[in-house]
């Protein structure tokens, strides 16, 4: 039996970066439809409320599914990355979308990934390569064709807010993937939710008073918000960081306005206009662009082995050059003289 490991390395090591990729994506694809449910079924004037009751329940989720408590620093990391990931997060993206028509948010947003590429690189020391930045470049101009049409109207506070948002969330993005430990990622991620909604609820009590009255729709609206496009969400994006390159997974990102896009032609019956289609071909560009490296050996090798090259190489290393020797006949395989002395004596036939 032979043992190749290189085109097996090459072929797991390529299955487990599209697992991650696919998981990944999941994130995005959530948050784009989440634009949509919260617009149509949610109150728009309980925006504290509307991020703790989102945070709160998707965390409390997963911690039962986990059922684990923070140790030791992940008590302040939880508080820390809660803050910087829901509570700031969930508030700035919703002054940003009352402020903001959503196109005009959504190519702010759009910048996360260079974002993220530039912060990975002195705090988990990953130097962005050249075609994640040029991904994220294409990103960037493939969402501001398929969304701004040039009549939007544009408030100062509102580009602020959302770039503050992106700022905030890329850099506990970042934080969270410096501080992979090896801890669950289904309990790291529970930890933020529940500490990112335990820190909005005072805020929202103090600030809004009453929570609102919810109807059955919203009430439906908010337990798919809440499983789906929180705890589900944000542990497949958690889980891509610890895989997947920041840059990576920041170009996966870009699905979100893409989705947004596509849900939003889907239900009002239209089609997508060439502008459009064009903005969605360079953010699939970029998408693509932002895939993982392969690894340093392969890339030293070439790359992938042809197809039967790794089992002839091994069964060649398994059985040796020294067994073919060893069953050559001298005289057959040999150039050497043949020594009439080595000769086997010849028995008569019979």
């Amino acid at each position: 039996m032979f043992h190749n490991n290189f085109p097996g390395s090459y072929i797991g090591s390529m299955e487990a970066n599209l697992r991650g990729v696919a998981l990944t994506a999941v994130a995005p694809v959530a948050w784009g439809t989440n634009y949509y449910v919260t617009h149509e079924y949610l109150p728009a004037d309980h925006p504290l409320y509307g991020a703790a009751l989102r945070a709160l329940p998707a965390g409390l989720v997963l911690l039962l599914l986990c059922r684990k408590l923070p140790r030791g620093a992940w008590w302040w990391r939880s508080a820390g990355l809660g803050l910087l990931n829901v509570s700031v997060f969930f508030v700035l993206v919703y002054v940003a979308s009352q402020l903001l028509p959503t196109s005009v948010a959504s190519t702010v947003m759009a910048v996360a990934p260079l974002a993220m590429m530039l912060m990975a690189w002195p705090l988990v020391a990953e130097r962005p390569a050249l075609l994640h930045l040029a991904g994220a470049v294409l990103g960037l101009a493939g969402v501001c064709l398929m969304l701004l049409t040039g009549a939007e109207r544009v408030s100062l506070p509102g580009v602020l807010a959302s770039a503050v948002a992106m700022v905030v969330s890329s850099f506990g993005y970042i934080l969270a993937k410096r501080w992979n430990d090896g801890t669950d990622v289904l309990a790291s991620t529970a930890w933020q939710l529940v500490a990112g909604g335990l820190l909005l609820l005072p805020a929202a009590v103090l600030v809004e008073g009453r929570p609102p009255a919810l109807s059955a729709a919203a009430l439906w609206a908010f337990a798919y918000v809440t499983l789906v496009a929180t705890a589900l969400a944000f542990t497949a994006w958690f889980a891509g960081l610890r895989q997947l390159p920041a840059g990576t997974v920041g170009l996966i990102g870009l699905l979100n306005p893409v989705t947004g896009v596509l849900l939003g032609t889907a239900l009002a019956a239209e089609s997508l206009t060439l502008q459009q289609l064009g903005g969605l071909a360079l953010v699939l560009t970029g998408v693509v662009l932002g895939r993982p490296k392969p690894p340093a050996w392969f890339r030293r090798a070439g790359g992938p082995p042809r197809p039967g090259a790794g089992r002839a190489a091994g069964w060649w290393r398994a059985t040796g050059s020294t067994r073919l020797r060893s069953r050559a006949r001298p005289g057959r395989c040999s150039t050497a003289p043949r020594d009439p002395r080595s000769a086997p004596a010849r028995t008569p036939d019979h």
